[in-house]
């Protein structure tokens, strides 16, 4: 019997229907073309490669199993294909006319269009169909292996049975059919038995909508079971074969993960169910981590700022300072009605309410905080020592204050001044025969130096008011006078000039009693000396004059600590740049010394004294020039060292800022009271200027001067000044403008003065301030509109009129007074009622055209455009006269 069941085992393969074993070809080859730019294509050949799947039929024959639709499409495509090549054939044609050629290249691009529409269906049904397979198989799969798992009880059969499963597929088919007319356990055990069965399921899945049937249940050993023939083996061997049963066979894991179907860029981008190969590593941790902050925010207790609010503050700014994000700033704005962009400023006020709603400390600061301690501690007594005293000499012009101190440096100042006055401010310190010093401040007397001699008194300790014997108080004296007073500090009065003849000294002295100056003499506390420059006469007097005052101010100062001062003035020198002549009140300045003058900052490079001898360290009272500046400072700055570079750019670039905003404000203040005054009295015409100067005292006082020339119809208009010789910014700005250049003890470059020549731009050049003002009136004065002036010349009566062809009604008049010409204007007086003026046409005696018609005589006249002329009419006949006007 084993024999019979070894032989049916062994027996050969057989078809099982007649007929011929063929293979169809897997690979379906067709042709694609593709466009490109410019025209071109191309003919591609295309392979696809098609999966092959069996499944039984009736009767237990194997055929392959063919999706329809998949047919379908693909035909589509195929047809598709072909209509474009056609279409691509036709549109190549020639001798075609341009209708034709147009018709068949619409007909080429709707094959197109078609054929892409195939192709993307065939596509998409090929991914579906591979989805399907996919799933239908893990389902199989995972089936199979369940229903071997829960027959524990069930033999199986031999390897080699096992191993001719394949061939046996059939029977193993019609075996699951009937295993539901059989009993649990041999149903069960005979679908363990035929794992072959499985890949029938994708056919069944593809022919419709799969019902998933209950797993079997557990099956259970049935005392007196019916066994199959062929199963009478031993007890030993059918243990073995029980405990094979109970080793479960390995599942194959189905990776749920895998991604299913064509990837596009699209899926890639906006698939936001991609499981966990669609996250990265990274963005889990990410996740984690901010998770894991929040946590902690919840758990930890706020963390309570100071934050410092400046003047203005952009949102990010104000955001980082308090920890915060910046969109939780723009909402709590938002909420308080304030719109506001990321990097947009807000007020401090507004800013303050911010913080306190986020709950932190408001702490308010200005930009005006810089200069907080940068004059530095009050000195103590125990470290203050003498110092010299600041002595400024003041008083009218040409009164021989510079002849003075020249007599008391002796030196010769005054030869080398322009005109022979002085227009820069000087100081001096000199070492007098007893061996103290005094350092001097020279002062312009002109009236144009207002602002110098208002420096000077600002940083002098003692005034000394130089007035001449023979000339008496005039203007300048009494502003010098005022100054002092202003300033506060003590007045010696300096009678010169006592060696010329016609000095009273004692006019002098009476005439400063109507200014509150009583001198000693007279019973009052100021000092007067009689002294003589040319003669250099009582100049001993003057000094102990000078040092019994300062005695009695007793004035002491610190040299350790950092250096305090005044500009004094300020230039532009060519190689040296920008020179700062500085006394210093506080402290020592020292070479290296980094300082801040006005809005300006610097390094000390060098230190000059008045003498041109270069210095390492300059005291108190001490005037010295400055090398190192970053720009020129404004005369009358003050000057402060300070401990880095970094503080004094910071302090530098506020001073600038304020400067600006308050040059902005002034120049739209100034724009709108030009506007009201042009509506008010027409429109006024400018003189455009351009100063530039050598220092910046005369600079200064250039625009004082210019700036009270002028009227409501005229007036000067400075464009810009500045110290330094005349540059091509400068003639561009004059052109761009129509105005005029003033040098003042300067000169043009030559790129400046080609330029100009070149642009006609007038540049003027000066060195004495009267010139300056009396050639700025002058230009002023032509500019303004002349004045028109009526002037009567006589009166005509008519006598009678006549009228004549071509030219009109024409009056015979008798001049009656004065006289009647040519060309001059008439009026037209009936009943002593002007009805009419106008001018002469035509003035005749007789035949003959006259230029004038004396009183006495007879005449004819007519007028222009005008013809109502009556008898007993009077003209009254006057002339215009231009009169230049003048300031």
């Amino acid at each position: 019997m084993s024999d019979s069941k070894d032989q049916e085992r062994k027996a050969p393969l057989k078809l099982s229907s007649p007929g011929k074993l063929e293979l169809k070809k897997t690979v379906e080859t067709g042709q694609v073309r593709q466009s490109f730019s410019h025209g071109r294509s191309k003919v591609v050949t295309v392979e696809v490669r098609k999966k092959r799947t069996f499944a039984p039929g009736a009767g237990g024959a194997m055929h392959e199993v063919r999706d329809e639709a998949h047919g379908v499409a693909e035909a589509e495509l195929a047809k598709a294909v072909a209509v474009v090549e056609a279409a691509q054939q036709a549109a190549n044609a020639h001798d075609l006319t341009s209708n034709e050629k147009v018709a068949r290249a619409k007909a080429l691009e709707t094959a197109l269009k078609v054929e892409a529409e195939a192709r993307a269906r065939a596509e998409e049904e090929a991914v579906i169909r591979a989805e399907e397979e996919a799933v239908a198989r893990a389902e199989a799969e995972m089936a199979a292996a369940q229903a071997a798992a829960q027959a524990p009880e069930v033999e199986v059969a031999p390897a080699s049975e096992v191993e001719a499963a394949p061939v046996a597929a059939p029977v193993a088919a019609v075996a699951v059919e009937a295993a539901v007319a059989t009993p649990p356990t041999v149903a069960t055990a005979t679908a363990a038995a035929t794992p072959a069965a499985a890949p029938a399921a994708p056919a069944e899945a593809r022919q419709g909508p799969r019902m998933t049937a209950p797993p079997p249940p557990k099956p259970a050993v049935v005392p007196g079971a019916v066994r199959p023939a062929g199963e009478t083996e031993d007890e030993e061997e059918r243990a073995k074969k029980k405990a094979a049963l109970h080793k479960t066979p390995p599942v194959k894991r189905v990776d749920q993960r895998r991604r299913t179907g064509k990837l596009t860029i699209t899926d890639a981008l906006t698939d936001d169910d991609r499981g966990e190969r669609g996250r990265s590593l990274a963005a889990v941790k990410r996740a984690r981590e901010r998770e894991r902050q929040k946590m902690m925010q919840k758990g930890a207790e706020k963390v309570v700022r100071d934050v410092i609010i400046p003047e203005s503050i952009t949102v990010q700014e104000l955001a980082n300072r308090m920890a915060a994000r910046g969109g939780d700033v723009i909402k709590c704005l938002m909420r308080m009605g304030v719109m506001a962009t990321i990097n947009q400023s807000i007020d401090p006020d507004t800013a303050e309410l911010v913080v306190a709603e986020f709950g932190h400390n408001v702490k308010r600061v200005s930009e005006a905080d810089v200069l907080v301690g940068l004059e530095g501690d009050v000195d103590q007594d125990d470290v203050l020592i003498s110092r010299p005293p600041v002595v400024t000499i003041m008083g009218h012009v040409d009164h021989g204050k510079t002849s003075l101190l020249d007599a008391l440096r002796e030196t010769d100042v005054v030869s080398g001044e322009a005109g022979g006055i002085t227009q820069h401010i000087g100081a001096y310190q000199v070492t007098m025969r007893s061996g103290d010093k005094i350092t001097f401040i020279d002062t312009p007397g002109h009236e144009a130096f207002t602002a110098m001699r208002a420096r000077g008194a600002k940083v002098t300790d003692i005034v000394v008011l130089v007035v001449a014997a023979d000339d008496g108080i005039m203007p300048q004296t009494v502003e010098a006078i005022r100054h002092a007073k202003a300033a506060g500090v003590p007045i010696i009065v300096a009678i010169n000039k006592i060696d010329k003849p016609g000095a009273t000294p004692e006019r002098v002295r009476q005439e400063l009693l109507q200014h509150d100056l009583v001198t000693e003499e007279l019973g009052g506390d100021v000092l007067a000396v009689e002294v003589s420059a040319k003669k250099r006469m009582n100049l001993e007097k003057l000094e102990e004059a000078i040092l019994l005052q300062a005695e009695v101010l007793d004035l002491k100062a610190n040299p350790d600590r950092t250096a305090q001062g005044t500009v004094v003035e300020a230039k532009m020198e060519k190689g040296r740049g920008p020179v700062a002549t500085v006394l210093v009140q506080k402290g020592s300045l020292k070479v290296g010394d980094v300082f801040v003058a006005g809005s300006e900052w610097g390094k000390v490079r060098a230190l000059i004294d008045d003498k041109g001898n270069r210095v390492e360290e300059a005291g108190p009272s001490t005037p010295v020039e400055v090398l190192g500046l970053d720009g020129a400072p404004a005369a009358g700055d003050d000057f402060v060292a300070v401990e880095d570079e970094a503080r004094a750019r910071e302090i530098a670039g506020y001073r600038q800022r304020v400067e600006r905003e308050a040059r902005s404000k002034l120049a739209a203040r100034g724009t709108l009271e030009q506007m009201f005054s042009a509506i008010k009295a027409g429109e006024a015409k400018e003189l455009p200027v351009v100063v530039k100067g050598d220092v910046q005292g005369s600079v200064e006082a250039i625009n004082g001067a210019l700036a009270k020339i002028g009227n409501d119809l005229v007036k000067m208009r400075v464009l810009h000044s500045a110290v330094g010789p005349v540059s091509e910014s400068d003639i561009t700005l004059a052109k761009a403008t129509g105005g005029i250049i003033i040098g003042f003890n300067v000169r043009a470059n030559p790129q400046a003065r080609d330029m100009a020549r070149r642009d006609g731009v007038d540049i003027r050049y000066y060195s004495i301030i009267y010139d300056v003002t009396d050639d700025m009136k002058t230009m002023l004065s032509g500019m303004l509109a002349p004045t028109l002036k009526e002037n009567f010349l006589g009166y005509a009566s008519i006598r009678e009129v006549f009228n004549i062809t071509k030219t009109g009604k024409v009056a015979g008049c008798m001049i009656t007074e004065g006289t009647v010409k040519r060309g001059a204007g008439v009026r037209l007086l009936r009943e002593n009622v002007v009805i009419h003026q106008g001018h002469l046409a035509q003035l005749k005696r007789f035949k003959d055209d006259v230029k004038e018609v004396r009183e006495g005589y007879e005449c004819g006249m007519s007028f222009t455009n005008y013809e109502d002329i009556r008898v007993g009419d009077v003209i009254e006949c006057f002339e215009i006269e231009e009169v230049a006007g003048v300031l």
